[in-house]
């Protein structure tokens, strides 16, 4: 395995496209976190607010233009982030999500120590020839990721019942326990308040999904269910709290249903 030489922090390169939900919010806490423990940091990633962000940690930022899907865009992508690592001569690179797993594991090919992050599995969300051949890559894929990191067992499972072979590690999601601790989340008096300032009765059915809005997450098949829901409990009402791209979107397929604003 490479070491840093005698004396040096070790340089993790983090490498993401996507930019935004969930993946950004992972890279910005990891990177906070690795930065805080002495280890000397860069990332890998299109401009924009994530660059931002991690510019003001004091993150060493390194732009890498990629879109989200591959395309024929792919080689020159892969060529310029090998150039990048080239420049960082990273200890170790995480990759983040599908597109920047298949571009860092092309640009490295077991070089480095690769760590490969999901974030939820491509040919899941992509299904038909896309998926098939999203599959067949990660498997393929699998031998230069020293650890295929999961954010939980039954995602781990996914990737190993798809016949994707490897060396695994679950490590769920973290919380911030200084924002969010016992006694820190709705209480009654908060459910109450809800209920009161959408006009929702007491003893009316209260469904609440939370999460980002957009096709990944699903809310979509959740108000196609809906119209069961009300079938059977007419008077049951639907909260979605959040926001997103698929916003706008959401709201005009949600509005027979009585959907609620972000409360």
């Amino acid at each position: 395995m490479h070491l840093p030489p005698i004396g040096l922090r070790p340089r993790v390169l983090h490498v993401t496209q996507p930019v935004d939900g969930g993946v950004a919010r992972v890279v910005t806490d990891l990177t906070r976190a690795q930065l805080a423990a002495g280890l000397r940091v860069s990332v890998a990633c299109p401009e924009g607010g994530l660059a931002d962000r991690l510019r003001a940690l004091r993150a060493d930022v390194r732009p890498w233009a990629a879109t989200r899907s591959p395309g024929r865009a792919l080689p020159v992508e892969v060529g310029r982030l090998a150039r990048v690592i080239e420049e960082v001569r990273p200890d170790l690179v995480h990759a983040h999500s599908a597109k920047a797993g298949l571009a860092a594991r092309l640009a490295v090919r077991g070089r480095v120590p690769t760590v490969f992050q999901p974030h939820a599995w491509s040919f899941e969300a992509a299904g038909g020839p896309t998926g098939v051949l999203a599959l067949g890559w990660e498997r393929w894929a699998a031998r230069w990721a020293a650890r295929t990191v999961c954010v939980s067992e039954a995602e781990r499972l996914r990737g190993a019942r798809a016949g994707i072979r490897g060396r695994w590690a679950v490590v769920p999601n973290g919380v911030d326990t200084d924002r969010f601790h016992a006694g820190s989340g709705p209480g009654p008096d908060d459910a109450q308040d809800v209920r009161r300032r959408h006009g929702i009765g007491p003893h009316t059915p209260l469904v609440v999904c939370v999460g980002r809005l957009c096709r990944q997450k699903g809310q979509d098949v959740l108000l196609t269910a809906w119209e069961s829901v009300l079938a059977r409990v007419p008077d049951a009402r639907l909260v979605l709290a959040g926001d997103g791209p698929d916003r706008a979107a959401l709201t005009a397929r949600a509005s027979a249903y009585g959907l609620l604003d972000e409360p």
